[in-house]
């Protein structure tokens, strides 16, 4: 087989198991939405993305690896949406601020989905460190873009505190998942602690 030959099957082979991860991550945010963490099973994913079992194994070793990738797909388009839109807020928490309503007023919007999604990644384990640090990394972008408009090089300061945001908002969001807060009360307590957090 020529070199050529064996890049070209190579890239279709890229490309198709793209489309795959793709159809299962669509069927798992789909089946969220429909019915939250426990309507996502395995074999109904399966089946929706029109793949083997075994496949999906290969891909996504749990339900949980799969829900935090799906976690960590949203973030991507949120993050992405993100940096094509201006900001109003004058100082970096504000900035910060706005940031995070946008993106919980996003996934307030679909309730299943987000319990889904905020359970697994509070129930994940050191076997889902690669996709952990896939969503934090979003979280990470996100906050730091936001603190730092134009900038992309950021301190080890600004990293550890867009990290220490990431998790209380994450924390918050639970809190409304479980019923503990309201969305209202929620949206205080990010704003509370990014306002101690980002103090001038």
């Amino acid at each position: 087989m020529s070199t050529a030959h064996s890049l070209a099957t190579e890239e279709l082979g890229s490309s198709a198991q793209r489309e795959r991860r793709k159809r299962i991550l669509d069927a798992t945010i789909d089946l969220a939405s429909q019915g939250g963490f426990d309507a996502v099973q395995m074999r109904a994913v399966a089946d929706q993305a029109e793949v083997a079992l075994g496949t999906l194994y290969r891909y996504f070793p749990s339900k949980i690896h799969l829900l935090v990738s799906a976690l960590g797909r949203e973030f991507e388009k949120t993050e992405s949406a993100l940096r094509a839109r201006q900001l109003t807020g004058q100082t970096p928490a504000e900035r910060v601020i706005e940031v995070l309503k946008l993106t919980s007023r996003g996934l307030q919007g679909d309730p299943h989905l987000t319990e889904a999604l905020t359970r697994a990644f509070m129930f994940a384990d050191s076997s889902v460190q690669t996709e952990i640090n896939q969503v934090g990394m979003y979280m990470t972008s996100m906050v730091t873009r936001a603190m730092h408009p134009g900038r992309t090089e950021f301190d080890d300061q600004d990293v550890a505190i867009a990290r220490v945001i990431g998790d209380v908002w994450l924390s918050a969001l639970m809190g409304w998942v479980t019923g503990r807060s309201t969305a209202a009360e929620t949206g205080q307590q990010i704003e509370v602690a990014v306002k101690l957090l980002l103090r001038d």
